[in-house]
């Protein structure tokens, strides 16, 4: 099922709506306890009063052939009973004539058959002569609300054209760090990617409520990492909606199933298989590899930096491959999805990122530990962004941490990978190492790594997580999607990436790295992984050397890596 998310932000009440034949749904940021998941639930963000929280819109699309249902941002349309009318044609049933009721002549009203003991049976309508009547005009379907931003001059900075820039303009080189003319402004692989996009979506999503006229207007999310989610939401692939885009994988339109660990080839593996190798990925991500805040969120970055200091687990996967999956790969660079520059120009981009920040809002509810940074230079980091009056308006990390204060919240649809804990791949020896570093991943490399503590106690391991660092990374190629997966004491036919013994993947969508220079340029960066649970699970905590492998699954031949060490974060 696809959700929305629904934003709460005047006195409109997102309620449950039903949309004929394409819609069906609910709409709500989900709280983090488990739930029967909805088949293809859209959630709107629920706009908030002042002082009530109201309920937000569940909407869920079924995907064309009557299969899943649709994501959240799927329902970008949904928000209101208008929305279906703009998606759906109605006609009339069997052609006969039309013989609608028509509303009553108030003006000759009737007392009706009322028990005499009524204290007033008087039930006319206060009416005077010659009052005007106008028709009612519903508010404009979501889908209606892109029409309106692509219509607008390309210089209006709410246009389409240039809300899709302002992604480009963060992530590809744009613009130099203030005071700091040789590095790039890049808010991705850092501790940036989470409140950038909340705040990114949060401006985009207020203009089109402007744009309508209706303040309560949400975006829906499309929730992925639910089985039910896991097709491209229909209510994107209609060619005459405002919300498709030409520019997407052919092969990856509905039925399709998604793969979370896309690596630019499809797996064509049994779909329950796949369904259960997404789950087992999203548990890794959000919650074996995701116990820090540094692991989940990102490395820090400050002004003087250089960009990229690494990325945090959901950045890495399934961030990146989504962008892949959905990416055309017909287009010399993947666009719209598959690059950073052209990113923003696919509508269902705020759909996918809609769902990335819900899943920010999920972890904070999995642990009392898992909490956001409180350094003043997370804190106090700042963007520009034009506003729904058209306002540059320069908005912090800590003016976006509350979704309530921002006016929004999602809608429950269940959280399926709660228990999809990796398995260990059937007995075997673990290979051996057969390689050094640095080296170039053109072949899988295998290193010894020697451990400095073994055998911890539980409570050393809640204290500090172990984690194994990837130091070196080198992208020569910063236009070419890049993934490698790195594992643990691998085994032979432990090659599934869903496998307890992968720590996880480093995945970079395709970006620029600094303005008027050449792809030569690479892209530097260190990945985390933190293997506490993993080590455990296949059994090695007690191991004073470990096998690393380091294995190429799309473009290894472009990536170097200066070597590999373990770590321990507080």
């Amino acid at each position: 099922m696809a959700a929305l998310r629904s934003t709460v932000r005047t006195t409109a009440q997102r309620n449950h709506i039903t949309m004929p034949t394409a819609m069906e749904g609910t709409g709500v940021r989900p709280s983090v306890r488990p739930r029967a998941p909805c088949s293809l639930q859209l959630q709107t963000l629920a706009l908030l009063r002042a002082k009530t929280a109201r309920k937000l819109r569940q909407v869920s699309l079924k995907a064309a052939g009557g299969g899943d249902r649709v994501d959240r941002r799927d329902v970008l349309l949904g928000l209101g009973g208008s929305a279906a009318a703009g998606l759906v044609a109605t006609t009339r049933r069997g052609g006969a004539v039309a013989a609608p009721i028509q509303p009553p002549d108030l003006g000759s009203c009737k007392t009706p058959d009322i028990p005499d003991t009524a204290a007033d049976p008087s039930c006319c309508i206060a009416y005077s002569a010659g009052t005007g009547v106008v028709d009612f005009q519903p508010p404009a379907p979501r889908s209606g609300a892109i029409s309106l931003m692509k219509a607008l001059p390309d210089d209006d900075p709410r246009s389409f054209a240039q809300q899709a820039r302002v992604h480009c303009a963060y992530c590809d080189g744009a613009y130099d760090q203030v005071g700091f003319p040789d590095l790039d402004l890049q808010v991705h692989n850092s501790w940036l990617f989470f409140p950038w996009h909340r705040l990114y979506t949060y401006f985009h999503e207020r203009i089109l409520g402007k744009l309508i006229g209706d303040e309560t207007f949400a975006l829906p999310f499309w929730n992925w990492d639910a089985p039910d989610g896991m097709t491209l939401p229909a209510i994107y692939t209609n060619t005459s909606s405002p919300l498709y885009d030409d520019m997407r994988s052919q092969a990856h339109q509905p039925p399709s199933l998604l793969d979370l660990d896309f690596s630019d080839t499809d797996a064509n593996i049994p779909r329950d298989e796949q369904i259960d190798q997404n789950l087992k990925f999203m548990y890794r991500q959000m919650i074996s590899g995701a116990k820090k805040r540094e692991l989940f969120m990102g490395q820090p970055y400050r002004a003087g930096d250089a960009p990229d200091p690494g990325a945090g687990s959901i950045e890495n996967v399934p961030h990146g491959p989504l962008h892949g999956w959905v990416g055309d790969p017909r287009q010399p660079n993947g666009e719209n999805m598959g690059s950073f520059y052209s990113a923003g120009r696919d509508p269902i981009f705020f759909a996918l990122h809609g769902n990335i920040d819900r899943l920010w809002h999920v972890w904070r509810g999995l642990s009392p530990s898992n909490t956001d940074f409180a350094d003043d230079d997370w804190l106090d980091a700042s963007f520009l962004f034009y506003d729904e009056d058209a306002r540059l308006v320069r908005a912090r990390v800590r003016d976006c941490l509350d979704p309530a204060a921002m006016r929004y919240t999602y809608q429950d649809v269940g959280v399926p990978w709660l228990d999809a804990r990796p398995a260990r791949t059937p007995a075997g020896t673990p290979a051996p190492a057969t390689g050094a570093l640095p080296a170039r991943l053109d072949e899988t490399v295998r290193v010894a790594v020697t451990r400095p503590r073994v055998s911890r106690s539980p409570e050393e391991k809640a204290e500090e997580e172990e984690v194994l660092v990837v130091e070196g990374i080198e992208i020569a190629d910063h236009f070419r999607y890049v993934k490698f997966d790195v594992y643990v004491n691998q085994c032979a036919g432990g090659d599934g990436a869903a496998a307890a013994e992968c720590a996880g993947s480093v995945a970079l969508t395709p970006h620029a790295v600094r303005h008027g220079e050449k792809s030569g340029n690479p892209v530097k960066t260190v990945a985390r992984f933190g293997i506490c649970d993993l080590l455990d699970e296949i059994g090695a905590d007690g191991d004073k050397t470990i096998v690393v492998s380091l294995v190429p699954r799309c473009a290894g031949d472009l990536v170097t890596v200066a070597g590999v060490s373990i770590a321990y974060v507080k």
